[in-house]
């Protein structure tokens, strides 16, 4: 049986002691650091922002972003995106399908359809469920949210290139493994995946 969920150091000493390769990994990288849940006034832009990343590379993406705070007098919350024309967003360099998810994320979450104030009380296949009723939001972008906003200890996120290319290269693959493959090598490791997709990233960011 996996073990409970631990403190951060004692949980890389499991993971390490598990497998030689993580443990190597762990004396490269050290310890991730520590994970708190953002708070729930901070949700809606937390995810916001995980809309405008989507597929972009990081300067461009913080220049978007930057671009989409400001125009919103640097509050990004539901009723600020609402009271925002169409065309302010646009000019932020959104494209026409990022302005379109944030609209509809911040229509829903102020209509209560998506409550973000008590979202953080749900499992994490429920969160997934939840978030993925927003247009845009697919499961990449609701596990970063379960990984990065509130800090869930258990988040695998197969689908992310990143995380794959990691793995392939801590473990010596030859190819990138598939999503389907990628998750039964990570069930070993329950409950702290999280922890390995961080190590991943780091190996990923070796070029």
């Amino acid at each position: 049986m996996p073990p409970p969920s631990l403190p951060l150091a004692e949980a890389v000493a499991w993971l390490g002691a598990r497998d030689p390769v993580l443990a190597e990994l762990a004396d490269r990288h050290g310890l991730p650091p520590a994970r708190r849940p953002v708070r729930s006034s901070r949700r809606f832009a937390a995810l916001a922002r995980s809309i405008v990343f989507q597929q972009l590379a990081g300067r461009a993406a913080d220049t978007i972003h930057g671009r989409f705070e400001a125009a919103l007098d640097g509050e990004v919350t539901a009723e600020r995106v609402i009271a925002t024309p169409p065309e302010v967003l646009a000019a932020c360099g959104l494209s026409r399908a990022k302005a379109a998810s944030v609209r509809d994320l911040a229509e829903r979450v102020a209509s209560g359809e998506v409550d973000l104030t008590r979202i953080g009380v749900l499992g994490d296949e429920e969160v997934v469920a939840r978030l993925t009723v927003v247009r845009g939001v697919g499961p990449w972008t609701a596990q970063m949210f379960l990984l990065g906003t509130l800090g869930r200890p258990d988040v695998w996120p197969v689908g992310d290139y990143g995380v794959r290319a990691g793995f392939a290269r801590a473990w010596g693959l030859t190819d990138l493994p598939t999503p389907a493959e990628l998750e039964a090598l990570g069930e070993a490791f329950r409950p702290h995946r999280t922890l390995v997709a961080w190590y991943c990233w780091r190996e990923a960011d070796q070029r």
